[in-house]
Order: structure tokens, then sequence, then C-alpha cells
């Protein structure tokens, strides 16, 4: 950072509080009491998050006389679900390049199935009824060094070769400054069709009034202490009771599994934004964003950032934070250098915003895996099934994994468990100190590869060669 910039931008942060803006909404709902006796159930949801709310929403739709229990730690959307950008996207790879890399052979299924994906949670949204500021904006994906905008042209050309261009537009400077005007922004690629934005809190929390809706059991505050089989079921005890079930879908993701052999598949990884306080007509009409789509760079380290509902500028991302051990703890939600970093870099990409004030300041840990896109599996002969790995990337692709989970349960083939990236799984991580040294210099490399023209040395070209492909 450079000298006198720390007193200068972090001015703005003066009124930031420590919290998660979305979770402070008015609209917050009440939880639901804590499980308190022995329970039984057909199928046992364990996770109050997208993931546990799609798979017990769903798991209803298929078969409204299932009998489903949803069991929460602590409150529905409380963790990585009430706390992202709110950028639901079709994509089910973590991206187009990330599939193209890893699926070359089902990238058109896999992204046709995306598509169909959020075409269904627009619908889902539209019939239950859910307030969750559901926009249908699209997202424009910024060059803002030289050699970004040679990644961009390279990616618009593998769309057009496999058919899959149709709502997507390149544009140079000049074209994405008439959307959103940044001086930083040296062309865009712009997916009109591939992204919505969401109230990601009021999502959860809307997925969870039509779970209730349709006879769901939630019980809060009622956290899975372990998992075991007990006869043609599965036991699982909570605090105050338990839990007989002839089924279990565990939907923890950035938690530690209560299968331990998931568990060295996946690392927390803390993320962080900041939410200006609402932009006054004069100050929205100087970086115009009239189409509010979402926006994200190409950088290693990148940002993403977008528009509420009542015109503030969500800014996240940069840094991805991993703790020794894996920790996830509360006190990591707050990382005041991050988000000095972060508003420097903000006032950067928008000067005409200087003076604008953040009201909000917060991080929250996602799930990462190797291969950055979910895995899926089943253990106790069946009866317990799991997707987790999305890596920032699961409000939309979450739907996806609890049909896959569901299909799992049910012993159903589909087109979506013939998928190799339903039927394979990433390279694990290693124990430590080999997985908190590999992921720091991993993260000193791909900084150091943003501001040395994308190149890529040693380290990330021999991960590449083992199919890890840190590229994002």
């Amino acid at each position: 950072m450079a000298p006198g910039a720390m007193n200068r931008w972090t001015k703005s942060l003066a009124e930031a509080r420590p919290a998660a803006y979305w979770l402070e909404d008015p609209g917050r709902p009440h939880p639901e009491p804590a499980l308190t006796a022995a329970a039984t159930c057909d199928l046992l949801v364990v996770g109050g998050g997208y993931s546990g709310l799609w798979t017990a929403l769903l798991a209803k739709e298929r078969d409204p006389g299932r009998d489903v229990l949803l069991l929460e730690g602590k409150e529905i959307g409380w963790a990585a679900s009430g706390r992202n950008g709110g950028f639901c996207a079709a994509s089910l790879t973590h991206g187009l390049a990330n599939g193209l890399s890893r699926w070359p052979g089902e990238i058109r299924t896999l992204e046709d199935m995306g598509a169909r994906n959020l075409d269904a949670i627009e619908d889902t949204v539209a019939r239950y009824g859910i307030d969750c500021e559901f926009e249908r904006t699209g997202e424009i994906d910024l060059a803002t060094e030289p050699h970004q905008w040679g990644q961009l042209r390279e990616l618009y050309r593998a769309m057009e070769e496999h058919g899959l261009a149709d709502h997507v537009e390149l544009l140079d400077a000049d074209g994405v400054r008439a959307h959103v005007d940044s001086p930083t922004f040296l062309g865009g690629l712009y997916d009109r069709r591939g992204v919505a934005l969401v109230h990601p809190a009021k999502l959860a929390w809307g997925l969870k009034r039509a779970c209730l809706r349709l006879g769901v059991r939630i019980h809060e505050h009622s956290p899975a202490l372990s998992l075991r089989q007990q006869g043609a079921g599965v036991h699982v005890p909570t605090p105050y009771g338990s839990v007989r079930a002839g089924k279990v879908a565990l939907a923890t993701n950035v938690f530690p599994s209560l299968l331990r052999r998931v568990r060295p598949y996946t690392v927390p990884v803390y993320d962080y934004a900041l939410v200006t306080e609402p932009l006054p007509k004069d100050l929205m009409a100087s970086v115009g964003w009239r189409g509010r789509q979402g926006l994200a760079d190409l950088a290693n380290q990148f940002h993403y950032f977008r528009l509420t509902a009542d015109d503030r500028v969500l800014w996240g991302g940069y840094d991805a934070v991993y703790r020794y051990g894996g920790q996830v703890r509360a006190e990591y939600d707050n990382r005041p250098e991050t988000f000095a970093a972060l508003a420097e870099q903000f006032f950067t990409c928008f000067p005409q915003l200087e003076g604008v004030r953040f009201t909000h300041a917060w991080g929250g840990a996602i799930d990462t895996c190797s291969r950055f896109a979910p895995f899926f599996g089943t253990a106790h002969r069946g009866r317990v099934g799991y997707s987790v790995g999305y890596t920032g990337l699961g409000v939309g692709a979450t739907r996806f994994g609890a049909q896959v989970v569901l299909d799992l349960l049910d012993g159903e083939e589909t087109e979506r468990t013939a998928l190799r990236m339903v039927r394979s799984k990433p390279l694990p991580f290693p124990p430590e100190p080999f997985a908190w040294t590999g992921i720091a210099l991993t993260r000193w490399s791909l900084a150091r590869a943003d501001v040395n023209g994308g190149r890529r040395n040693v380290w990330l070209r021999a991960l590449d060669r083992v199919g890890l492909g840190f590229d994002s």
C-alpha cells in the first residue's frame, strides 16, 4: 500500500460495522426451536445453508409423502449462505475455463444443465413468492490488465467453438465503459443470461419458509454431533435429542464433515467484503451501471462487485485467507488489513466515488477443493450422501448438487449421475504443515502472476501438470 494511502482510504471505513450487511435485514426470521427429543424421519438433512435447504425442498417436491427433517447448528443462512456477494451463476464448474480444462468432453451438457438449473431457481423464487430481490442482470467479466484482455478474447473464441456464445458479447474498453464507467476497465465479456443477483440471506430465509410450507421439520441451534449406522438406518445425536433416519444428506460444506473420509478434500478459505452507503443519484450517474450487472475482474486475486436493491455497492474478494490447521472461528470474520486494502482498490476502480463511506465490513469462510467445483459421494451402503467443495460459487450450483445427492440416495441413474464430473473426485489436500505451506506458496505465486503479465511460475506450472490448476 502506498505511503499515506492507509490514512486516506481508511477514513471511508470509520463507520463500517463489522457485520454482514445481508444478515442485518429487519426481515430476518425467528429461529425454529431446537430438537429436544428422539425423532425419526425418512430423510435427515444436516445443514441449513443453501445445500441443505435445496435438498429438503427438492426431496419434498419429488415425494410429498417423504418425512424430511433438517438440523441446523446455529440459524438458517447465518454462514456462507448469508454472507456471500449474491451472485447466482448458471455455471456448475466454477466458470467455463475451469470446466473446459477438466471436463471438455461434457462441457456442453454441463453448461446446458447449469442454464436449466438457473431457470429452475428463478421459477422456484416465483412459485413460492420468495422476496430475495432476484434480478437476472447477467455479469461482465472485466480485463483490468492488458494480458487479461487476451484471456477474454481466448475465452470468447472457446465459447464460439463450443456453441456457447449466444448470450455473450465481447466488449472493448469503450463498450464496457458504456455500461459501467471506470478508468481501470480495458475490456469485458458480457454474459447477459448466465448470472442473477439476489439478496443471499433473503434467498435462504425464503427457502426455509418454502420448506416449512411443504412440511419439512426444521430444528435450529441443533448441531449434529456424530453419525453412525444403526440397523437399517442412521443415528445422529444432537445436544438435547437425536434422530434416527432412513437416509442422511450431509450439507455442512465448510464445516468438518461427519464423514472423516471427506475432510481431507476441502479446506476453509476466508473471503471478505465491504458495502457502501446508498449512492445518491448524481454519483450513480457518474458510474452509469444502468443495467445493474454483476461485475468481476480477471485477476487471480480477483474482485467481485455489484449494486444492492438500494444502490449500495458491494465490493469483495482479493484476499483469500487460509488459517493454519483449517480453523473456522468467528474472530477471523474481521480482518482490518484486508478491509483497508479493499477500500483502496475500490477508490482506484471508481475514483469518482471518493468521499463515499462504507457501512459494513465482514468476512466468512467458504469450502474450497482442489478442482474448484463441487464433488459428490455416498457412504454407509448408500444411506448417507454428500455434496461439498463449491469454492464460493454455490448460490446456484447447490441446487444442482442437491439433485445429485437425492439421485444417489434414491439409487436413481440419471443424466446427472452419469457425468464424469459427478463420478470423479478432486485431489485431497495434504496434512499440516504441508497444506499451509502449499496454499501460502500458491497464493504468493498467484499474486506475482497478477503483476507479471499473468506469467505462471514453476510452482503454478507444476500444479497445472498434476491437475490442481489453481487459476482463480
